[in-house]
Order: C-alpha cells, then structure tokens, then sequence
C-alpha cells in the first residue's frame, strides 16, 4: 500500500479520476434508492453526480494532454490514509438526512485530498486544475443547497416530510409504542401477583425482571419476524424487533426496579407511582404520534391496565 507522498503525478490524476467515477455512482445510487419516496432529494443528488462526471471528464482529458492514453489502475484502497467511504448505500432503508451527511461529509474528504494532492505536483496545469477542484468540492455544500433552494420547493419539501414521518412511524414509533404497551401492561399482573402472595420486595423484583426480559425477548423476536418490510415498508425487520423488544423491556423494568426498596409497601406505592405515569405515557404517545383523542387515549390505556393491576392484585392476595 503506498502514501500519497509516494505517487507519480499521473497516479494522482488516476486516483482523481478512479475517485470521481465512485463518487458519481454513489450520488447515482443515493438518487435511484430515494427517488420513489423522495423524487426532489433523488434530483439533487442526479444534479451532483453530474458535476461530479464533469470533474472526472476534465481530469481525463487534462491526463491524456500529459500521459496519454494508458492510464495506471489504482484506487483508494490502494493509498495508505486515502478518504474511505462509509457504505450507507448498502442500508436497506436510507433516509434524506443520512444520505446528505455522508454527501457532506464525501465532499470535505475530496476537497482534502485535491489540496493535498495538488501539493506534490510541480506541473502548473496540474497544479491549478486540483487546486479547482479542492474549491469545487469545498463549495459542494453550497451548491447542494442551491440545487435544494431549485428543486425542492415547498410543496415538495412538505411531501418528502410526509413521507419521512410516515417512515418514522411505522419504523420506530409504532414497534415501539406495541413494546411499551405490552411491557408495561402485561407485565403489572405477575409482578403484583408475587408481590402481593409473598409480601416480599426482592420476590416480586426478580419476577419482575423475568418478566421484563422475557417479554422483551418475546416481542422483539414476534416483531422480528412478522414481515421484512418490502411490502409494507415498515423498515429492516431487526430494527423494529429491536426497537420493540427493547421498550417492551423498559415497560415492564419501570414498575420492576422500585421493588429494590427493602420495604414492601413503601417500594409498592412507588410502583403504583410508576404504573401511573407508564399509562400516561403511553396515551400520550398515543395522542402525539398516532392522532388518537386524548381523553379516548387515556381512558383506554388507563382503564386497560387498571383492570391487569387489579387483576394481579386480585389473584396475588387469594
């Protein structure tokens, strides 16, 4: 593996070139994976991968006036401390904010290396044409913002909202919501079961930490597998597994841990504390992110784990 320090000038302009020809297929991709769901986004990554084959055509051509027509085959893998692309565009659900800071981020790397780069050569032709493009690629963010300011107009701009809330929804807050829901309700009759029964604050805290953890493993796992998401668009199946087993577990951990206080009824009290501020909680997720009325929110989820409390309560003192 060589240092950049060690490259003739005609493996800079190649790598330069090799360079512009990924980044272009990357813009590429990033436009083709957005372009269903976020046609304006998808545009102006097609408008940067266009200046990007222009700078690659302007290198081409500058290397053939001074090499020829052979070029050397080396990549970025091929130089040692090279700028190294994070491969986002292999995610299975790429978001716009994702993509722009990679684009970002791409753009501040390349700009680096044409700096670098133009300070090993002494051909002044050379020389100023790296020296253009480390600008170019510095003012990238610039133009990617005018590019924005063309093409996603107001409208667009709410659509591709839309979109992403709706993405945001169906990935993240609705597995979610399913978790803490299940955690936090299902778990509350074996914990107040056992507290109840055995009077025994340690008791009900390792039932409810088995209860916690299995569920959360449980859900997850139902989740996981209920379908990948390529018809639904609900997202990577392990995401939402994840995201659901790991607030099924918060849901039912919340009520478990005051159990860690010695005292039975002082450590059931803060529980119920607990159980209140859950259901509330959920209602009010409920109302914030799935337009369900408040008070119908509240009286459901309240009424719902009141019943499993009792329930547990009931059967826990029999």
């Amino acid at each position: 593996m060589k240092r950049l320090q060690d490259l003739s000038e005609a493996e800079i302009l190649a790598l330069a070139v090799a360079s512009e020809e990924e980044d272009s297929r990357i813009y590429r991709h990033f436009a083709q994976r957005l372009r269903a769901a976020y046609p304006a986004t998808a545009a102006v990554f097609d408008g940067m991968a266009e200046e990007e084959e222009e700078h690659r055509r302007r290198l081409l051509t500058l290397f053939e006036q001074r090499f020829g027509h052979s070029m050397p085959y080396i990549t970025r893998q091929d130089v040692r401390g090279f700028l190294r692309r994070r491969p986002v565009w292999l995610m299975k659900d790429l978001r716009p904010d994702v993509v722009r800071g990679q684009a970002a981020l791409m753009e501040q790397q390349a700009a680096r290396f044409y700096a670098k780069a133009a300070e090993r050569t002494t051909d002044t032709d050379t020389r100023r044409l790296l020296g253009d493009l480390a600008e170019s690629e510095a003012k990238h963010e610039q133009r990617a913002g005018e590019l924005e300011a063309a093409l996603l107009t107001p409208d667009a701009r709410s659509s591709e909202e839309h979109q992403a809330r709706r993405a945001l929804l169906l990935q993240v807050v609705q597995p979610g919501l399913a978790g803490l829901i299940d955690g936090s309700v299902s778990t509350l009759a074996p914990i107040f079961a056992a507290a109840f029964a055995t009077h025994d604050s340690w008791s009900a805290f390792l039932v409810g930490l088995a209860a916690s953890i299995g569920a959360g493993i449980s859900m997850g796992l139902t989740e996981a597998l209920s379908d990948d998401g390529e018809i639904t668009g609900r997202g990577h199946p392990w995401l939402r597994g994840g995201v659901c087993g790991l607030m099924t577990a918060v849901g039912g951990l919340g009520h478990t841990l005051p159990y860690l206080i010695a005292d039975f009824w002082t450590a059931t009290a803060v529980a119920g504390m607990v159980v209140v501020v859950e259901l509330f909680a959920i209602a009010w997720i409920r109302w914030r992110y799935m337009e369900t009325p408040f008070l119908s929110a509240t009286l459901q989820v309240v009424l719902g784990g009141i019943l499993v409390l009792l329930a547990g309560i009931f059967i826990g003192s029999a």
